[in-house]
């Protein structure tokens, strides 16, 4: 029938009409072009945020830490390290910043974009608890920091007055340790295995369940003092909790050539040369206590406040 033809084709006509105005709009070329770079400042930005955290902290701390390593070095007093300090003259205050700068920028950007990458890819892989799959991805990310101990190896000999007239920078003390061959770069890697894996599943683990128990937050500088004072008191907790590590770990990188001696060997050495007494094995903790807190205060409020406006 002409009739029902003409009325049929009618249909069709309004219903594509119909379906052609609902249809979203097509994105223009420059929006398609500039969505992949989008996507990509997205998944960088954890480690973004991460290294420009690490260069603002190591820049205000630097000092600080230069005393307290004397002190894990040497078993001496607070006012004793500050003096040696002060001997050396401002010239060398800031010497050996480089190591720890490179270091920190670089070990920092892992630590958060690798626990984030990670801890998603094992959500979609494995089916375990949530508290597992980030304890895993915590270990793995402080793992992977390790690779970097050449360059906090360098910057122990570079604090130590001990070695100032064999060498005065970064690349000099590399070039001291090569004749000694690859491993020599690699001195104190079980302490620092230890102390990476285990601080970064505490630190992450305990990061949010904190933060949670301060006052809400209602304001962006609120936000900012609440992300500080959860970073400083986690960061504080664990200073102390690993400082034995550490300490070990500075005598093994402290020495050049030689045996590889093992942890608990060395630990046993300090343990003796301090009296057998765990007030001298913690002498600098107190100050450690106090850098830990501000740097990682630093770290975090840095690191979120960053997150935020990436």
């Amino acid at each position: 029938c002409p009739f029902m033809t003409c009325f049929t084709s009618c249909s069709h006509n309004m219903v594509d009409s119909e379906a052609h105005e609902k249809r979203p709009p097509i994105l223009t070329s420059s929006k398609q072009d500039l969505s992949p770079h989008i996507a990509n400042v997205g998944e960088m930005k954890h480690y973004l945020c991460g290294c420009c955290a690490a260069f603002n902290n190591v820049a205000i701390t630097f000092p600080i830490q230069k005393v307290l390593f004397r002190q894990q070095l040497y078993g001496i007093k607070t006012r004793d390290a500050v003096l040696q300090l002060r001997r050396d003259g401002f010239r060398n205050l800031y010497r050996g910043i480089l190591p720890p700068l490179m270091q920190k920028t670089t070990t920092l950007a892992l630590m958060f974009g690798l626990y984030e990458d990670l801890s998603c890819l094992l959500r979609k892989h494995i089916s375990t608890p949530e508290f597992a799959t980030r304890s895993v991805a915590a270990v793995l990310a402080g793992t992977t920091e390790a690779i970097f101990t050449p360059l906090e190896r360098v910057q122990t000999l570079l604090q130590d007055h001990k070695h100032h007239d064999k060498f005065t920078n970064t690349y000099q003390a590399f070039k001291a340790l090569k004749c000694h061959g690859i491993r020599e770069y690699y001195r104190g890697l079980v302490p620092v295995l230890f102390r990476n894996g285990f601080s970064n599943v505490l630190f992450f683990g305990l990061r949010g369940p904190i933060k949670e128990h301060l006052p809400t937050a209602k304001t962006h500088s609120a936000h900012l003092v609440n992300d500080f004072i959860c970073g400083g008191l986690l960061g504080a907790m664990l200073g102390i909790l690993f400082f034995p590590v550490n300490v070990v770990k500075t005598r093994m990188q402290s020495q050049i050539g030689g045996e590889f001696q093992s942890f608990p060997k060395v630990f046993q050495k300090i343990w003796l040369e301090r009296d057998r007494k765990l007030t001298n094995l913690f002498r600098g903790a107190h100050l450690n206590y106090h850098r830990s807190l501000i740097s990682w205060g630093i770290i975090n409020a840095t690191y979120e406040f960053l997150l935020k406006i990436i």
